[in-house]
């Protein structure tokens, strides 16, 4: 599982990109990756929790976002293995992690 942050680096860009950002988005969601998504609070840009997929995948998605590629935001990946979840999100412990 990760933790994506994409942090503003220079927000006066942001504009021009948000509908390919948008759509990037929207496609991690069709394809099951993204769980959730949203910002970071006040005005620090944004966070993405993703699963399945390994972390080459994860970052080639991540350099497939027009904010990063324009360099609108920095990208910063965080892996865990989820240890323990509420019952609701049971879907996401692997085999492993219930060791």
């Amino acid at each position: 599982m990760f933790v994506i942050t994409l942090r503003f680096a220079d927000k006066s860009r942001a504009p021009a990109f948000l509908d390919g950002h948008n759509a990037w988005l929207r496609q991690g969601f069709e394809d099951g990756i993204f769980l959730a998504a949203g910002s970071l609070k006040p005005t620090g840009g944004g966070a993405i929790l993703a699963h399945q997929a390994d972390r080459p995948a994860i970052e080639a998605r991540v350099q497939d976002d027009p904010f990063v590629r324009e360099g609108v935001v920095s990208a910063d990946i965080l892996e865990f293995t989820p240890g323990r979840t509420d019952a609701r999100l049971d879907f996401l412990m692997t085999e492993a992690s219930r060791l």
